[in-house]
Formats: structure tokens, C-alpha cells, sequence
């Protein structure tokens, strides 16, 4: 079905609203936001107020019900500021309400939404250490007991885990590997379930503030209630539904931030001189500014043109690996030309240009890594070759 969100108007002077946000308190916090490893408590109190971990949780359900394109504006004016700002809502906003708001039941959306809406920190658990895109290496087990799950494993690389308010997690409810992945299943877990332990903070080359930790399960049990949509079976195709979002969430990050490094990018090139004029005249430096705005031209386009198709209510699964491939390869390239133009200065902590060329690198890699998602993309276009041939 379509999705209509909010009326022109309206979202534009949010979006208006927004953007002095993330310039004026946002940014400035960053310095905080490194020093505690997580966004402060004032900061994230400011969010709340703002109703940002409520962005695509329906009206109804206390929310703002942006339709997906709304939704990515907005991400590309939050992502101007550090990425842990938007670690620290868009599971929230992303997965975790989509998959609520498509799969759930009406007593887990009554539950679970309006808690979003004010602003819970949640997490989505489906990476293991053994286990990430192949779904069949899942080891995580949920067993029937009664009118209870019990489930054991280990989930790794999870953001938001050491403050998160509640889980999603995938388990797998057969022992045998079915086809369709039907042998996963999505449970809704609080923090503080007896057995749910949190491992130490992960140590990670960027991003710093957006925390991950593994999260450990020794026989939690939960009511059957837990159960996402209350049918075993369906969790991965919920995770595959709402990873479409969240493709296009992870191309809108990549794009937000790569509009803030390339505007460092051309400050520096404009005060910084060399043999008596500022580097900026210099045709090679205006060569890779020029590249810069040409690609990050493009991925507008195409995130606004998959946002679009899915705010239409069509599917565009190959449209969102693709905006997400691209945007995340572009984010590093536009991150490396802004160290490059930053020559020596670039290497040093001192400026932002390393810390942009770190947090960029890992657009590539989750929510399906760039050669997984050229896996996904092929097949698709095999397959709808086969159909016409």
C-alpha cells in the first residue's frame, strides 16, 4: 500500500527544524559523544523531545508515520552530524519498527510501538560468530517448551546491545536447514530477561559512540507471545522485508555524511595555500572535489528514486542493494579525496578527514556487504531474464 506520511508542509519546516538541530547541538556533541563511547544522556533526551526514534512508528501508535521517503530526508539531514547519532535511533526507526509494523501482532505493535515512539533503545540480533548473511550457519536455537521459548546462543556485533531496552532475535526453531529460511524465527526479548547477559563493548577502527557488543543467551525463556508475528518460521523473511529500509537507510548515512565530508573537504581547499594560492585553483584538487559532487549527485538520485518506488508501495529489493552498493563505495571514495586533499594533515587526528575515512569503511560491509549484495543483484537479473527469455 502506499505510504502518505506527512503533508508537504509540514515535513519541510521538520526538515527545516532538523537541520538547525543537527548543526547546532548535534555536531557540537560529537566531542562528547567520543569521549563517552555513547550519545549523552542530555543529547539523547533532545532526540527524544524531537520524536526521532519515533519517525516511521504510525500516528497511531504515537509515532510520526513518515512515509520512506520522508524518512530518508530526514536521515540525510541527521547523518551530517557523527554516525553514532544515528546508530543510537535508526534500529529503532529501521528494522526493528518495520518489522513490528509488517509482521507483528496487534498485541506486540500495542506493546512494543509506543515504547519505540518515546524513544527505547532497541537491537537486531541476527549476526553470530559464526554465522552473518548465511543464514543456514545460524546456531542460535529456540525450543518449544510448553507455552515458552527457551533460547540459547550467542549474537555478535550488535548495535546498541549495551543499551539496548529490548531485542529482535533470530533463532532458529528446526533443526533442519527448510527451504526459504523457514527454519528462522524472530523473538522480542527485554533487556534484563534472566539468561540475556551482554558482552564488552566491541573495539572497532571508526565510528566511535555507536557501541556493539555481543549478546549472549543461556536458556531465556520467554512466553510464546515473544514469538514475532506469533509463527514459527517467518523471522528471515521479516529481516529480508525490513533489510530493504534499511539498504536504503545505510545509503541515505553514507550520503548525509559524504555531503559533510566533501564540504570539509572544499573549506580546507579554500583556506589551505600553496606556491601562493590556495589549493582549491589547483586543477587536480578541483578534479577530485568535481568527482566528489558528480558521484554524490548520483546516489541522491538513486536513493530518492528507490524511496520514492517504495513509499509507492512497489518492491525494489535489486533497487536498494543497488543505491546501497553504490553509496557505500562512494562514501570511501569521497572520504579518501578529502584526506587526499588534506595532504599531510589529513593523517592527523587533529582534523576530521581521518575520522571521516574510518567511519565510511564500514558502509560497506553491514547490512549486506558489497559482494553479497552483487550476489543478490545478479540473481535478480538472471532471474528476470529467465522469465522473459
Amino acid at each position: 500500500m502506499p505510504d502518505t506520511g506527512l503533508d508537504t508542509e509540514t515535513f519541510e519546516a521538520f526538515l527545516d527544524t532538523l537541520r538547525r538541530f543537527v548543526r547546532e547541538r548535534l555536531v557540537p556533541a560529537e566531542p562528547r559523544t567520543f569521549e563517552e563511547d555513547f550519545v549523552p544522556e542530555d543529547i539523547l533526551a533532545e532526540m527524544r523531545e524531537m520524536g526521532l526514534f519515533g519517525l516511521t512508528v504510525p500516528a497511531e501508535y504515537g509515532g510520526s508515520g513518515l512515509s520512506v521517503d520522508q524518512y530518508m530526508e530526514a536521515l540525510l539531514e541527521i547523518t551530517w552530524a557523527a554516525p553514532a547519532f544515528r546508530s543510537a535511533m535508526a534500529i529503532s526507526t529501521g528494522i526493528i519498527t518495520t518489522s513490528l509494523r509488517l509482521d507483528g501482532t496487534e498485541e506486540q505493535r500495542q506493546e512494543y510501538l509506543p515504547k519505540l515512539a518515546n524513544g527505547a533503545i532497541s537491537s537486531f540480533c541476527l549476526t553470530e560468530p559464526d554465522s552473518g548473511s548465511d543464514s543456514a550457519a545460524m546456531k542460535t536455537r529456540a525450543v518449544k517448551d510448553g507455552d515458552h521459548y527457551v533460547i540459547n546462543g550467542t549474537k555478535r556485533y550488535i548495535t546498541n546491545g549495551p543499551k539496548a531496552e529490548f531485542f529482535l532475535v533470530m533463532a532458529r526453531t528446526s533443526q533442519e536447514n527448510l527451504p526459504s529460511n523457514k527454519h528462522v524465527s524472530g523473538f522480542l526479548v527485554p533487556a534484563g530477561t534472566p539468561g540475556l547477559s551482554v558482552g564488552k563493548h566491541d573495539k572497532k577502527m571508526g565510528q566511535k559512540g555507536a557501541i556493539t557488543s555481543d549478546i549472549i543467551l543461556e536458556d531465556v525463556r520467554v512466553p510464546a507471545s515473544a514469538l514475532l508475528g506469533g509463527v514459527e518460521g517467518t523471522g528471515f523473511k521479516t529481516a529480508m522485508k525490513a533489510l530493504d529500509g534499511g539498504r536504503l537507510g545505510i545509503a541515505a548515512a553514507a550520503i548525509g555524511y559524504s555531503r559533510r565530508i566533501l564540504d570539509t573537504a572544499i573549506r580546507y581547499a579554500t583556506e589551505r595555500k600553496a606556491f601562493g594560492e590556495t589549493i582549491a585553483n589547483f586543477q587536480l584538487v578541483q578534479a577530485m572535489l568535481a568527482d566528489s559532487r558528480i558521484e554524490l549527485y548520483a546516489a541522491e538520485c538513486m536513493l530518492r528514486d528507490a524511496a520514492g518506488a517504495a513509499a509507492r508501495g512497489e518492491k525494489v529489493s535489486t533497487n536498494a542493494a543497488c543505491v546501497k552498493v553504490f553509496a557505500s563505495e562512494m562514501a570511501t571514495r569521497i572520504a579518501d579525496r578529502c584526506v587526499q586533499i588534506h595532504g599531510g594533515a589529513g593523517y592527523m587526528a587533529e582534523y576530521d578527514a581521518e575520522r571521516f575515512y574510518r567511519d565510511t569503511r564500514v558502509y560497506r560491509i553491514y547490512e549486506g556487504t558489497t559482494q553479497i549484495l552483487q550476489m543478490v543483484i545478479a540473481k535478480a537479473m538472471l532471474k528476470e531474464f529467465a522469465e522473459i527469455a
